[in-house]
C-alpha cells in the first residue's frame, strides 16, 4: 500500500491529507479526547473552548511494537485552542521549543469515510519541515490502523521512510 506523503504548500506550511474510516464522530473523538489521541499521536488534556489550553505528551514508542533506535523518550508540548467546530475543524497553537506553530485539522464526510486534512505552520526550520513531513504520515497511519482495528505498523520505520521520502519533496518545492 502507498502512503499519501504530505506537501509543502508554503516555505514553512506541510499539508497532509489522509482517508480515514468513518464516521466523522469516531475521527473527531480519536482528535480531541485524550486516551483515543494518545493511541496514534500524543496524550494530553485539551480545554475544548476556542482560547482553551492544549496540552500534547508524545511518548512514541508506545504507539507500536517497534523502539525508536535513539531511545524514544517522553515530549511535552503546549498551546491554545484557536477555531473550534465540533466534527469540523479544530486548530491550535504548538508551542514548539519556544517557537510557536500552528495545526490545523479539518473533517470531511466522503462516504462511509473521512477526509483529514492537516495543516501545520511550522517555524522556519528545514530540519524540522522534514521531521514533520514524515511525522504526520507516520501518525496518521498508526491513526488509520486505529481505526479499523488492527495492530499498529511500525513507527519508527514509517516515519523514517516518509521523512526521506518528504525530504525530496521540500528540496524540489
Amino acid at each position: 500500500m502507498t502512503e499519501p506523503l504530505a506537501t509543502l504548500i508554503k516555505p514553512s506550511t506541510v499539508r497532509y491529507e489522509r482517508l480515514l474510516p468513518g464516521p466523522v464522530e469516531r475521527v473527531w473523538a480519536y482528535l480531541t479526547e485524550s486516551k483515543k489521541r494518545a493511541t496514534w499521536l500524543a496524550a494530553g488534556e485539551f480545554d475544548l473552548r476556542v482560547g482553551g489550553r492544549i496540552e500534547l505528551i508524545f511518548e512514541n514508542d508506545k504507539l507500536s511494537d517497534e523502539k525508536s533506535p535513539a531511545g524514544g523518550g517522553t515530549r511535552r508540548f503546549e498551546g491554545k485552542i484557536t477555531r473550534l467546530e465540533p466534527n469540523r475543524a479544530l486548530a491550535y497553537t504548538w508551542n514548539w521549543d519556544g517557537r510557536d506553530s500552528d495545526v490545523l485539522y479539518e473533517l470531511s464526510p466522503r462516504g462511509k469515510d473521512v477526509l483529514l486534512v492537516i495543516h501545520h505552520h511550522l517555524p522556519d526550520d528545514p530540519g524540522l519541515k522534514i521531521a514533520v513531513g514524515g511525522g504526520w504520515g507516520a501518525h496518521t497511519a498508526i491513526l488509520e490502523d486505529q481505526l479499523n482495528g488492527v495492530k499498529p505498523r511500525g513507527f519508527w520505520s514509517t516515519h523514517n521512510r516518509l521523512m526521506k521520502q518528504f525530504e525530496a519533496v521540500a528540496q524540489s518545492a
